[in-house]
């Protein structure tokens, strides 16, 4: 006797009773620390919301699904991932639900990262604080003077943003690389 794969329709009259039992959605609702109390008329929507929102994610997976050359029945993993991708109301499950990658091709990419670690269009932008450093950076690359991080030890010792990230305090180089990162560098005030 085969199994009974056959999907059982939402109903279209409403019965006041969801699908999703209630008490654990209450319970899931109590574990974030941002709520304090919920309703009992808030876990209920949010019970039917969750039912709405899974329905309408398993439709677009079935249409991914049925848009194969060879139309399944049944869900897969890649049918919801491909409806991720291609539906923009979607798009914040990428990361839930991202696209498989072979592991061949993974192997491959990491394997060209280890050869290459940085290629000639991601590198990385150059801040006016490394400009700064009134001609020692060129004289001690020359030399050979090299730090061997973005630039040359007479330069770290010349910028205090450089000179602060290649401290011994981790803090200091944390708070550093944010400012750099947001690009709101301290301003010299010294006339």
């Amino acid at each position: 006797m085969p199994p009974n794969n056959n999907a059982i329709p939402p109903r279209k009259e409403a019965t006041g009773q969801p699908a999703l039992p209630l008490a654990r959605v209450k319970k899931i609702i109590g574990t974030d620390p941002d709520i304090g109390i919920c309703s009992n008329n808030a876990a209920f929507v949010i019970t039917l919301a969750t039912e709405m929102f899974i329905q309408y994610l398993a439709a677009e997976g079935h249409n991914m699904a049925k848009a194969e050359r060879k139309p399944r029945r049944n869900v897969q993993y890649k049918d919801l991932s491909t409806a991720v991708n291609h539906h923009d109301n979607l798009e914040f499950l990428e990361d839930v639900i991202p696209k498989t990658v072979p592991y061949k091709q993974i192997k491959d990419s990491a394997a060209a990262a280890r050869l290459n670690p940085r290629k000639a269009d991601q590198e990385p932008k150059k801040r006016q604080s490394t400009l700064k450093t009134k001609g020692a950076n060129a004289g001690a690359s020359s030399s050979g003077n090299s730090n061997g991080v973005n630039g040359t030890a007479a330069a770290a010792a010349l910028d205090p943003v450089t000179a602060v990230i290649h401290s011994d305090d981790p803090s200091a180089q944390l708070v550093a690389e944010a400012r750099r990162a947001a690009g709101d560098e301290d301003i010299d005030m010294t006339g």
